[in-house]
């Protein structure tokens, strides 16, 4: 089995690398799936439909972190069980997994057809993009339960160990959208209705892809409902583990939104300024990011199979790499950030304001890949309800409170501030639950 050959067998130092590639990939390979729409829609000429892609956006932001925490909770559990040598509760993971995806994907395609006039009106739509928005919102529905099945469920093939194929899947579903997009957006004049389509079609082949995995290579992976039916009540246990990846992904939009508000204030140059000083810094968060989610079905793994030894000697050296990586990604945006700004902006007063905003924003570089370590730990060895106190406080109950106290205390400058205060907190109580949560298991371990 390919997790019993990276988690239990290959160097700690390599398994990293061999986990973690791929997952930094995958996230790269995300920045640009959710990029292309709005690329090829802008080169049209016509601001009415890049409205309506940008309208429609909440929507499936909202069934995207939906998929995030059952992908992420079920790796978690899956790989945990396969540690324990558990395969039949892994293959009930496994199967509740697909079918929470199918059914809430199901749920969406009925709901939002049927109720899709007043939710665009809920999302402001105008008279002018109402067409637009309309058609891409209808065809997007109709992809919703391949767009949830092939983010979510797709997420557990990191759990059986199968890191390169997940990621060469993903890759190939956005390959398929990326092809189709100027196909159907510009050679074929379907506009906003040809991202839709190009859309569910990535989706679509990214599902196909999985379900042959699960039947030529998988060893434990399966979508069948008798697994489902053998023990329903774990759909709770991968929810309750998803839940810190589902709450971090809608913070993070509510707290963008005040900061936008506050920002308005200031003209658009604040706006925008924040807007690439924010691109600028978020290279750097989200590698530390992509290696830690790598990393977690090993830590899940250890955990489920009780090696201490092979636990401590994973959560030294992923620290170590993290950290060393965080710095070395903070230095280069720092000596090369004009340069960098200048990718977004024009020279003026919004390059010099995004200056100081990415001078705040860098300074919890090189320690956020500990953040994401204490998160993750926390929901490999069960204890949901802190990594989701975790969650919460960097993106919600620190970051909100603090951008208005900042933007009292210093003015425009403090809402770069709030940001880095939020992490630089967030990270150390998550570190305090860490060791709490850590030595628990070590002494649980010995008894």
């Amino acid at each position: 089995m390919q997790s019993d050959a990276i988690f239990k067998n290959m160097p700690v130092g390599r398994a990293i690398l061999t986990l973690a590639v791929p997952s930094v990939f995958s996230v790269l390979v995300m920045i640009l799936y959710n990029m292309a729409d709005l690329f090829f829609v802008a080169r049209l000429g016509d601001n009415a439909q890049v409205a309506a892609v940008s309208i429609v956006g909440p929507i499936f932001s909202l069934l995207s972190a939906v998929s995030t925490m059952v992908g992420a909770g079920g790796c978690t559990l899956l790989a945990r069980y396969i540690g324990a040598g558990e395969h039949d509760n892994a293959r009930t993971v496994s199967s509740l997994s697909a079918w929470i995806c199918v059914l809430c994907g199901t749920a969406a395609l009925v709901s939002f057809n049927l109720f899709c006039r007043p939710l665009l009106s809920l999302l402001g739509t105008t008279a002018e993009i109402w067409g637009y928005a309309e058609n891409y919102f209808r065809i997007l529905s109709v992809g919703a339960p391949f767009m949830l099945f092939s983010t979510g469920f797709a997420m557990l093939l990191r759990g059986e160990g199968a890191i390169k194929e997940g990621f060469f899947i993903g890759l190939l579903g956005t390959g398929i959208n990326m092809i189709l997009d100027p196909v159907l957006i510009l050679l074929c004049g379907m506009g906003v209705s040809g991202a839709a389509l190009a859309t569910v079609a990535g989706n679509l082949t990214s599902c196909v892809c999985v379900l042959w995995y699960i039947r030529k290579r998988s060893a434990v992976l399966t979508v069948r409902p008798s697994y489902a039916l053998r023990r329903p009540a774990l759909a709770w246990r991968i929810i309750l583990l998803g839940l810190p990846n589902a709450s971090s992904s809608l913070l993070s939009g509510f707290a963008s939104t005040f900061s936008n508000q506050l920002l308005s204030g200031y003209g658009t140059d604040a706006i925008a300024a924040m807007g690439a000083a924010g691109k600028l810094t978020m290279l750097t968060g989200l590698v530390q990011m992509g290696i830690v989610m790598g990393v977690q079905p090993m830590m899940a793994y250890c955990y489920g199979a009780g090696d201490i030894a092979r636990q401590r000697e994973l959560l030294k050296k992923l620290s170590q790499f993290t950290f060393g990586l965080g710095t070395g990604f903070t230095v280069v945006c720092y000596i090369a950030r004009r340069s960098l700004l200048g990718l977004f902006l024009q020279a003026g007063d919004a390059v010099r304001l995004a200056e100081l905003f990415s001078i705040w924003l860098l300074l919890s570089g090189p320690v956020i890949g500990l953040y994401y370590i204490a998160s993750n730990y926390l929901q490999a060895t069960g204890s949901a309800l802190s990594a989701t106190v975790v969650s919460v406080l960097r993106q919600g109950a620190l970051l909100i409170p603090l951008l208005y106290l900042m933007h009292a205390g210093f003015g425009l400058p403090g809402i770069a501030i709030a940001h880095t205060l939020a992490d630089l907190i967030a990270t150390g109580i998550g570190m305090a639950l860490f060791f709490r949560q850590y030595r628990r298991v070590c002494q649980s371990a010995v008894k």
